[in-house]
């Protein structure tokens, strides 16, 4: 772009356009409404003096045509104060939006955490910030699990790939490698590639999660939970671990998909990190203020109360930093905080004294 078309671009951008527009608006409603009471004025008078009686002195009409020029200087005021009162009022009206206008150019994709300033009465204007600043919330989410999603991504995926490799490199490298070793190193490599292919889901659900959901249908939480125990059963029967399940009606809104997940992860969290002859118990119903809850409380290890927000961060475990764990990549629980907060729902986690945790989600009640 030249230097002349960028200049124009900018006086554009600049020119009080819906300033003027407002000016001249107040301005021309003002001078209206007092150009007619100025007019019905003189007609008044007018009728008035030919009205007047016989003996009225000659005087008075030519006192009265000197008195035209008189409308004219106080229209003339008149039009003066209400340009720059237009103007002025224009201005502060215009006020919070310019103010709108301005954050918002200065917010870019490194800066998306900043937010407009709302005050002020329940307004058009009001809301139009709400609005923006929601909407830079749901931008900065996205983005936040993008990055996540690499950083996590490229992190898990390296040691895996890189024992692919190894392995395939090994067994290529023996030169007295026969039939059965190589397909022991293939059916390995497939393994670790299954693997990978686990994780990378388990990721891509948690970057959905964290993004966002995007339409709300109706579902009912206690036949989602059912679900979810009628394909868990086989599993806590093989590990010696009994469910209780108490299922009371729980009517809300939100991704069903988002919702089943949690509520799978949830119970697998309990199955897989219990004990022997342990208990998973799980309650769904409704709360007293209205909101659609979900309760699962299991026996297992001693969880100390410092470690209860590390759990709930990809690729954590309590008492440690990192997870390698045969039944998954530590990214249950983070799943499961992700898709509590897209759906603006409560999550609240106590450790069990004896060992185990309990861990309910309040989703918002329908309004």
């Amino acid at each position: 772009m030249s230097a002349t078309r960028r200049v124009g671009a900018l006086l554009r951008a600049r020119r009080p356009v819906l300033r003027a527009q407002l000016t001249l608006l107040y301005s021309g409603l003002f001078l209206a409404v007092l150009a007619g009471v100025l007019l019905a004025t003189n007609l008044l008078y007018g009728h008035t003096a030919a009205r007047a009686p016989a003996g009225t002195a000659p005087g008075t009409a030519d006192a009265s045509s000197r008195f035209d020029a008189g409308p004219a200087l106080v229209g003339l005021a008149a039009a003066v104060v209400a340009l720059v009162g237009a103007w002025w009022l224009a201005g502060r009206f215009l006020r919070p939006l310019h103010a709108i206008t301005t954050t918002a150019q200065r917010i870019s994709a490194t800066n998306l955490n900043q937010r407009l300033t709302v005050r002020g009465p329940d307004d058009e204007l009001t809301r139009l910030g709400t609005t923006l600043n929601d909407l830079l919330s749901r931008l900065e989410s996205a983005f936040t699990a993008q990055r996540h999603f690499v950083a996590n991504a490229s992190h898990e995926l390296r040691t895996p790939l890189a024992g692919q490799r190894t392995l395939l490199q090994v067994a290529l490298a023996d030169p007295h490698a026969d039939l059965a070793s190589l397909r022991a190193a293939c059916t390995e490599a497939v393994e670790l590639g299954a693997q990978q292919e686990r994780l990378i889901d388990a990721l891509l659900v948690l970057a959905t999660s964290e993004r966002g959901i995007e339409h709300r249908d109706p579902f009912d939480l206690a036949q989602l939970t059912e679900q979810v125990l009628a394909g868990r059963r086989a599993e806590a029967d093989e590990r010696g671990v009994r469910i209780d399940a108490g299922l009371g009606a729980a009517p809300a809104t939100g991704d069903r998909r988002l919702v089943e997940l949690l509520v799978a992860n949830l119970v697998d969290n309990a199955i897989r990190h219990n004990q022997a002859d342990g208990t998973v118990e799980v309650v769904t119903g409704r709360a007293a203020g209205g909101e659609a809850t979900i309760a699962v409380r299991n026996t297992g290890p001693v969880i100390a109360p410092e470690d209860l927000d590390r759990i709930f961060r990809p690729f954590q475990r309590a008492g440690g930093p990192r997870l390698r764990h045969r039944d998954g990549h530590g990214l249950g629980l983070a799943i499961v905080a992700a898709i509590a907060g897209s759906h603006q729902a409560t999550l609240t986690a106590h450790p069990r004294p004896a060992g185990g945790l309990d861990i309910t989600v309040a989703f918002p009640a329908d309004r």
